[in-house]
């Protein structure tokens, strides 16, 4: 005779109640909103961390920076090297057997860490590029490399002003202008702006 506890046990009373009562905090709650997933969903089992190519480099591996945001650190896993080191393969998300969107969660993570400025510092000039990038595009509606390296060495300069890294790539100017790889002509912007300003602003408001 097998030994099942019957449907309406104080067992399982009570593991219904917590299931449907039990709130998730407001930092959990916003990268499972980010994220598209539900982070409880994952046990632990390790095959994001094992099938990552980059988890070797990472100072947090993908299954512990998902157990810090299940325990409600979100800012230390939104600190880490890690979330910007991921390559976005997707590996950990296809692997994970209750299909938690991991790769997804690193990017939940690097949008706070942009919000709260806690980026790590290794990689603050990446998120300078990213934003200087944006910018030039949402100005234009197309990429201006003049503009782009201006005001990317101008804005990672004023955030850690290293001269030696402002100057980093100035021999490479000549280099790429008789290659024909750096064009000096600014050009114009694109005649339809305002479609380009409606994709800016469709992004924002879904984020």
């Amino acid at each position: 005779m097998e030994n099942n506890p019957p449907p309406h046990s104080p067992l399982l009373t009570l593991c219904l109640f917590l299931a449907m009562h039990t709130q998730v905090s407001p930092e959990i709650a916003r990268v499972e909103e980010l994220a598209h997933t539900k982070v409880a969903d994952c046990y632990q089992c390790g095959k994001c961390s094992a099938g990552c190519p980059m988890s070797d480099q990472m100072d947090i591996i993908p299954s512990t920076l998902i157990r810090l945001v299940q325990y409600d650190n979100v800012n230390e896993a939104a600190r880490s090297e890690a979330v910007w080191q991921c390559v976005a393969c997707l590996t950990c998300s296809t692997r994970c057997p209750k299909s938690v969107h991991i790769a997804g969660v690193l990017d939940a993570l690097k949008q706070i860490s942009i919000e709260r400025n806690i980026v790590h510092k290794k990689f603050r000039r990446v998120v300078a590029f990213h934003k200087t990038f944006l910018d030039t595009i949402r100005r234009n509606g197309r990429l201006n490399e003049l503009e782009l390296v201006a005001q990317f060495k101008i804005r990672a300069f004023l955030g850690d002003f290293s001269i030696l890294k402002a100057l980093k790539d100035s021999m490479l100017g000549p280099k790429m202008l008789g290659l024909g790889k750096l064009h000096l002509k600014l050009g114009s912007p694109v005649k339809d702006k305002a479609l380009v300003k409606r994709i800016f602003e469709k992004c924002t408001t879904q984020h």
